[in-house]
């Protein structure tokens, strides 16, 4: 009855009942109230109620089942009707519960149902409302757990592997699947939540999934290979001490190898771009976490060869490094002892996120944890670049 809520004298008392109505589902055993009722609503409450209210009265009180009543006799409506439609609240919070117990059960299905990273991970999104917005939106939960499922890959491009596994080249270049996914992948890898493309990138490559062979890339230093275009592009910057950056399309495209029986591995391109110019053992820089390109790149060395690898002395560094002395038998730690964390000066940013064990060197664990701080590669940069002068680039193990 839209004439009827229009009216001033109705307005607000059909605009209070129908409130209540959302929030009990309709349900017509309470009241409703009226704050400084004017002369036209405290005639209307008069005419519904059948009680006298003196003029000047601060609040007027309208049983729901009276006022009911009275539309039906005099108009020939109920409330409901006469409030016009309005939400179930009860309604959709038991449909939301129902909807996010399916979504755990569902999720109870993965292959990584019960690893401390997924169910964390479906706690933070029960704790943020993400599994309440994901059932009302009817996001397809369980294309994100056939991503999870079908990782991690080797190396695969991101429209191949969509189209593998959810039948859609473009289903995980935007929408709210690619941020669950992300989501997950943040969580698995223990990394923060990505907050730029280049991040997210680092994360899908994380996994295998490459979004961009010509975005992957590795930036080296003094690094010889033989094949093709890019094996004498390589050799060439090596004799020259340039650093050199190389996109995975160009190594997949290239028989490339690499004949050094050491390669160093940092983190931050400051120590590369510190090492530039000199005769240096072989560098390779990941500049975080590594791209695809830098594991194609890795694998063109030949059978012998020695990664000595390191990252920055924080939570995230130390995850790293881990990673990629359990990927690679033949890597070693490259300065990333406790003694060379204790040994760097200066008081450093605070460590944040969650403590990883070093399981290389259980003490570097333990002094991190215990000093509270970060230590950069930068930091230690002339001991570094002392390593790779060494001749016949054997850094300490």
């Amino acid at each position: 009855m839209p004439e009827l809520r229009s009216d001033p004298g109705w307005r607000r008392l059909l605009a209070a009942a129908r409130r209540s109505l959302e929030r009990t589902g309709g349900s017509l055993a309470g009241s409703i109230s009226l704050p400084a009722p004017d002369e036209t609503e405290r005639h209307v409450v008069i005419g519904v109620t059948g009680v006298h209210r003196p003029a000047g009265v601060r609040r007027v009180t309208v049983r729901l089942a009276e006022l009911d009543t009275f539309l039906r006799d005099v108009h020939g409506v109920g409330l409901a009707e006469a409030v016009g439609p309005f939400r179930d609240r009860p309604g959709e919070r038991s449909r939301e519960a129902a909807g996010r117990e399916a979504v755990l059960e569902l999720a109870a299905t993965s292959r990584h149902a019960g690893q401390p990273w997924f169910d964390g991970w479906l706690a933070s999104m029960r704790r943020d409302g993400t599994l309440t917005r994901i059932v009302r939106g009817g996001l397809p939960f369980r294309h994100v757990l056939a991503v999870l499922a079908a990782l991690p890959v080797p190396g695969e491009p991101m429209p191949v592997f969509a189209e593998r596994v959810l039948g859609d080249t473009k289903a995980l270049t935007d929408g709210p699947l690619r941020g669950l996914a992300l989501r997950a992948l943040a969580a698995w890898h223990e990394m923060p939540a990505p907050a730029s493309a280049e991040q997210e990138r680092a994360l899908w490559e994380l996994a295998g999934v490459v979004p961009d062979d010509l975005a992957s890339q590795v930036l080296v230093l003094n690094v010889p290979a033989a094949g093709g275009l890019l094996g004498d592009w390589l050799s060439t910057a090596a004799e020259a001490h340039v650093p050199f950056r190389v996109t995975l399309h160009q190594v997949r495209a290239a028989r490339l190898v690499v004949p050094a029986e050491d390669i160093f591995v940092c983190e931050n391109p400051a120590v590369l771009r510190a090492a530039a110019g000199r005769a240096t053992a072989p560098l390779i820089c990941t500049e975080g976490a590594p791209a695809t390109a830098v594991h194609a790149l890795l694998a063109c060395r030949v059978p012998g060869a020695v990664f000595r690898w390191r990252n920055d002395f924080d939570w995230t560094g130390v995850r790293l490094t881990a990673s990629a002395l359990a990927r690679y038998p033949d890597a070693v730690p490259w300065r990333m002892s406790g003694a060379d964390y204790l040994a760097a000066d200066g008081p450093g940013l605070p460590l944040t996120g969650a403590p990883s064990a070093t399981p290389w060197d259980p003490s570097l664990a333990e002094a991190m944890t215990e000093a509270g701080r970060s230590v950069m590669e930068e930091r230690l940069i002339n001991t570094l670049l002392a390593d790779l002068t060494t001749p016949g680039g054997a850094g300490p193990r």
